[in-house]
């Protein structure tokens, strides 16, 4: 999936996770299908969402900054990490 059509996915989509401690419930739980992570993000919380992804499966996308990423979720702040949970 393309980087522009991902965001988009992610714009468009009913059923989401924001934020680092929402995202890693949904790896958790196994609901998430895909999880994107911004680049400018602290280098703990993408560890920390890279680290869950890889011991689940979970497909990742990245996003260039924090700000295109709250904004494709509808939000008027930065987000570090997003999911697109299962429906």
């Amino acid at each position: 999936m393309s980087h522009t059509m991902a965001i988009e996915v992610l714009k468009d989509s009913a059923c989401k996770a924001v934020g680092m401690k929402q995202t890693i419930r949904a790896i958790k739980e196994h609901s998430a299908t895909v999880v994107f992570i911004a680049n400018d993000a602290d280098k703990h919380i993408k560890d920390a969402i890279v680290n869950a992804c890889e011991q689940n499966g979970i497909e990742i996308e990245y996003v260039d900054t924090m700000e295109q990423l709250g904004e494709a979720c509808g939000i008027e702040v930065g987000a570090a990490t997003a999911a697109i949970l299962k429906a």
